[in-house]
């Protein structure tokens, strides 16, 4: 049955910047939301001088015989780990082994392209994968052990361990936590290391690129990861961008107990030319009604960045049925506050840890706290697994809009079957109207070893197979009991690639016999694109397309019926074949369509409307425009 969907554009008022340098940060709107204004206390500046400077005059070796000790990142909440055992049971008697469906009527198929073999975890667990690529298709790569380099095909450039990558006898401790993200707008990486466990030796390593080729060095900045002076050190750090600035949001821990979460405000420019930094932090956040704890901030999710200030996002690790929004209003150049608003959700809990084939060890999902955020055209994206039954982890996929304070949510997993977790998700689509999105995420049972997968959500919340990235190799005995399974995985958008590809970085299950380490984790590196979808190649995607009244002196309408869901185009072209204007590029809904446009400035004669999608011209028609 088709479903008649009126859509009606104006073309002469409508305009779509699918990417630009620059976007100016909208003021979220005051529909009676639970605000709290001046969220958080604002430090007075503070002056870091230039850390070092590194040059990378040789390449590390991939295959470097670790020297150094094990270690393993432990995280501790009392409350989360008696709610994931209280669930155990239930997940464990529900275990019936079965595979996705394989819905063939998506028109978006997840698809890998370039793919290969990364980090491996010899010295830290958890992985901890992050990863960036340039528009000029630089990858970095890094993990708890350290960073690697490669191009776009997979060609290996560089790789050292974190303490030789820094080469500084000042740096004692364990280096740990990256993360690292791409800032095209200033055509930059940035990179965030963590160093040291107590309020003596805890610091943030901030890394700037000198160039957008990371082989040409890098600006390190050493800030302190104990900014209250209250005996405090710094983990599981988040990482933005905006227009003129980055922030770095991380946990305090007294010893092993929770202090405050904290928001770093820092200028980029200074650090891309290796000048000082003259930065802020902000404490004291508002922890009504739950806690300020792992704010994620949510960076562009287009080329560019937008600003002033940057959207951030948090939530319950133990589960609500409510999450917090952030808004930092202003750069430091201007009078930033820090406000915050409690947005209403679906409720979400903790799923009981993993199990994977060959061991009894599990793995462990940690809490249902955010993984990963970006904003796009009105909208925060963001991700984070839960359970959706009886124990077992989902991915939990969420938009915000900052305009009404709704939140549209859908969760994906095999109850029964599979743990799904870790999640993180980037854009997948050619205009800002569509908010289709790519997810990777890691998956496991007791029938399977730990694995990466993939999966498409299009506009509707509609949710494509997930297409399997790496398989894992064998069951992980990195620890003596519990595994850790992972605090995040990496993601990415190819900003300036055809059809904007992604490429994520995950963690799976293998041996590396050359260093005499099994049951180990490594890292797979993978492009994916939309792939062909099974069963539809020769199907009509189009048909009924029609151009009326023709001739016209105003007024065009354009009707066109849909038998599936896929991006598609329509475009206006003058008599020698020139594009005039696109008319239309987003995602029809199945059934029936009509747009409405005038003819706007456009001269008497003939013209061509052509309804395409991103692989072939669907339907061409003739319209004459008279005075």
């Amino acid at each position: 049955m088709n479903i008649k969907i009126i859509v009606s554009v104006l073309v002469g008022f409508l305009t779509i910047h699918v990417s630009q340098a620059q976007v100016l940060k909208i003021k979220p709107a005051d529909v009676g939301q639970n605000i709290q204004t001046h969220a958080g206390i604002k430090s007075p500046a503070i002056a870091s001088s230039l850390f070092k400077e590194i040059s990378h005059t040789t390449s590390g070796s991939k295959w470097a015989t670790s020297v150094r000790p094990t270690f393993s990142r432990e995280h501790s909440n009392e409350l989360v780990r008696q709610i994931k055992q209280s669930k155990l049971q239930a997940k464990l008697d529900s275990y019936q082994p079965t595979e996705e469906p394989q819905n063939i009527e998506r028109a978006v198929h997840p698809a890998i392209g370039t793919n290969f073999e990364a980090n491996w975890s010899i010295e830290g667990t958890p992985p901890d994968n992050t990863l960036a690529i340039s528009n000029g298709g630089y990858i970095i790569t890094a993990n708890n052990d350290g960073v690697e380099y490669y191009t776009s095909s997979g060609s290996f450039l560089y790789f050292d361990y974190w303490p030789d990558f820094f080469n500084d006898n000042s740096l004692t401790a364990s280096i740990f936590d990256p993360k690292v993200i791409y800032d095209s707008g200033s055509d930059r990486f940035v990179l965030v290391v963590l160093h040291g466990s107590n309020a003596n030796n805890s610091k943030v390593l901030v890394c700037f690129s000198k160039t957008n080729n990371p082989q040409d060095g890098w600006w390190i900045y050493a800030l302190t990861g104990n900014p209250l002076n209250n005996n405090c050190w710094l983990d599981y750090p988040g990482l933005g961008v905006s227009n003129n600035e980055i922030y770095i949001t991380g946990n305090l821990f007294q010893g092993n107990s929770f202090n405050q979460a904290v928001l770093y405000q820092i200028p980029k420019a200074p650090g891309y030319a290796g000048n000082s930094l003259d930065w802020q932090y902000w404490s004291d956040l508002s922890n009504d009604p739950y806690d300020a704890f792992t704010l994620v901030p949510a960076s562009y999710g287009y080329e560019g960045n937008y600003g002033p200030g940057i959207y951030l996002v948090s939530n319950e690790s133990s589960g609500a049925n409510a999450i917090r929004f952030w808004d930092l209003t202003d750069d430091m150049s201007g009078a930033p506050e820090l406000n915050t608003y409690l947005i209403s959700t679906t409720e979400y809990s903790p799923a009981a840890d993993a199990l994977q084939s060959g061991s009894n060890d599990q793995l462990d999902n940690g809490d249902c706290r955010i993984q990963n955020a970006f904003y796009l055209n009105g909208i925060v994206h963001y991700v984070f697994h839960s359970d959706i039954g009886e124990g077992w982890n989902g991915i939990n996929y969420n938009r915000l809009n900052t305009g009404s304070f709704t939140n549209q949510s859908a969760t994906l997993g095999l109850q029964g079957s599979f743990d799904y977790a870790y999640p993180a998700v980037v854009p997948f689509s050619t205009s800002q109207n569509d908010k289709s999105v790519m997810i990777a995420f890691l998956r496991s049972s007791q029938d399977i070893y730990p694995q990466v997968r993939v999966v498409n959500c299009d506009n509707n919340l509609q949710w494509s197979p997930s297409t399997l990235v790496k398989e894992g190799e064998t069951f992980v005995n990195f620890l003596n009991d519990e595994e850790r399974w992972g605090d995040y995985t990496g993601i990415a958008r190819r900003h300036n690639s055809s059809g904007g590809r992604i490429w994520l970085a995950g963690c799976y299950g293998a041996d590396i016999t050359t260093q005499g380490v099994d049951n180990t984790w490594k890292t797979w590196v993978a492009e994916v694109y939309a792939g062909a979808t099974v069963g539809l190649a020769d199907q009509t995607t189009v048909r009924d397309f029609s151009v009326f009244p023709n001739p016209t002196y105003d007024m065009v309408n354009i009707l066109f019926t849909t038998d599936l869901r896929e991006l598609t185009t329509i475009t206006l072209y003058d008599v020698e074949g020139r594009i005039i204007k696109v008319l239309y590029k987003d995602t029809p809904r199945i059934g029936e369509n009509r747009l409405t446009f005038n003819k706007g400035a456009l001269a008497a004669g003939s013209y061509l409307v052509s309804i395409s999608t991103s692989t072939k011209i669907l339907k061409n028609e003739t319209i004459v425009i008279l005075d």
